[in-house]
């Protein structure tokens, strides 16, 4: 909405972009043409409405750091972990020179690659998005140290680049565990996300073969909300967005090849969503240690305000309770960079229930930052009762592609 439009209060605030594209549709061309005349605020509301709509915005490819990480959340991911199927380090460098190639037409909504002058060979582009733009796709690499164990690369795996250790109560599935290479595709349509890492590996068939991979969806509303899991809490709420604190939080800054980039943390949680249904109200914000509507640290209304895990009812008790997930991630003066998702694979054929849940993924210049935070809260976290860690995975993800260049060129040459 523009500010003209604001100021005259020509919009009802309580009539969503939808609704009235839908009742604009209605009133009919004629209605469309006599509104544009007065004052051009029909006409400036439709073409905002459209452009956020049918994704217009685009996000670059090249930069100091990949996008897909601090950038906007979209809608949607298509997640997938490979294993290699080769060791050849001038084969695999092939292929993350035809996957940076591939990633620049496709983040700019073009074809992978034209299509040669012969009918008789299949296309270059596999061809469900053609017509469509790229819905604000961003693309984002990784690999594991699995990856540079089998390159015979140890001396180039970074210090820190340690695999996670058994976590109190998980219950991993080899099936959702490990994998030499992530590329995490989202957009705000799903079928631009899952045309771009379809076309991806496509092009890098016989060197990857498919572990695993994984859709999930976001509510984002207008943007501005904090988006909500399957429980109806807000996931992200403490995400840093200051550059300075991203820098200290996300970036990975040691003097190799990894400089600028980060690690991405993984972890598919199968959420028991009857057994949560059953939970009363009170009990729920208990174990998030929030109000569920706004999002508060409980004995606040401001979902932003600073969560003190000091404060005391009038009973003298903890004000947020001391088995609460915000009460353990705020014991331990860690932070990480969330960017997580919901997914729902229809019905689990052992429980008869949903088999949903949540595609955590995290960002963060040390590993060590998640393993602390994830250590304390497998023990004790009073949310633990309601989910099951079922997969896991620990990534380096490259900086940034500077023009010219390409995915994990420090690495490689």
């Amino acid at each position: 909405m523009t500010q003209d439009d604001k100021k005259t209060g020509f919009f009802d605030k309580k009539l969503s972009r939808r609704d009235f594209l839908k009742q604009a549709s209605l009133a009919g061309a004629g209605a469309l043409v006599g509104s544009t005349v007065v004052g051009g605020l029909l006409t400036k509301q439709v073409q905002t409405a459209k452009k956020e709509i049918i994704g217009q915005d685009r996000f670059a490819f090249h930069g100091r750091h990949q996008a897909g990480i601090v950038s906007p959340t979209q809608k949607n991911i298509y997640l997938v972990v490979l294993d290699l199927a080769t060791t050849d380090q001038q084969q695999l460098r092939q292929v993350f020179k035809d996957w940076t190639a591939y990633a620049e037409n496709l983040i700019d909504g073009k074809i992978v690659e034209d299509q040669p002058n012969n009918p008789h060979v299949p296309p270059k582009d596999t061809g469900e998005t053609v017509g469509l733009n790229p819905y604000r796709l961003t693309l984002t690499f990784g690999i594991s140290r699995r990856f540079l164990e089998k390159l015979g690369w140890p001396h180039k795996i970074p210090s820190v680049f340690k695999d996670f250790p058994p976590f109190p109560g998980e219950q991993l599935e080899d099936r959702y565990t490990g994998g030499d290479i992530v590329i995490q595709a989202c957009a705000d349509d799903e079928q631009v996300a899952f045309h771009a890492v379809r076309n991806l590996i496509r092009k890098a068939r016989g060197s990857v073969t498919m572990k695993w991979s994984q859709s999930g969806f976001t509510a984002i509303g207008n943007g501005k909300e904090t988006p909500r899991n399957l429980f109806g809490f807000k996931d992200g709420t403490a995400n840093a967005t200051r550059p300075k604190d991203q820098q200290d939080i996300i970036w990975y800054d040691g003097k190799d090849w990894l400089q600028d980039g980060t690690f991405m943390a993984i972890r598919k949680i199968r959420m028991h969503l009857e057994t949560w249904d059953r939970t009363s109200l009170k009990e729920q914000e208990n174990t998030f240690g929030r109000h569920k509507i706004s999002g508060a640290p409980l004995g606040e209304t401001d979902e932003f305000a600073p969560v003190d895990i000091e404060k005391k009812d009038a009973q003298g008790n903890p004000m947020i309770p001391v088995d609460s997930h915000v009460h353990l991630a705020k014991k331990t003066g860690l932070e990480l960079y969330r960017r997580s998702y919901s997914y729902s694979d229809g019905i689990n054929e052992t429980t008869g229930q949903f088999e949903s849940g949540l595609l955590f993924i995290s960002f963060q210049k040390d590993p060590d930052q998640f393993v602390k935070i994830q250590t304390m809260m497998g023990a004790s976290d009073k949310l633990n009762e309601y989910i099951t860690h079922i997969g896991s995975g620990l990534f380096a993800c490259f900086a940034g592609v500077k023009k010219g260049g390409y995915l994990g060129q420090d690495l490689f040459e």
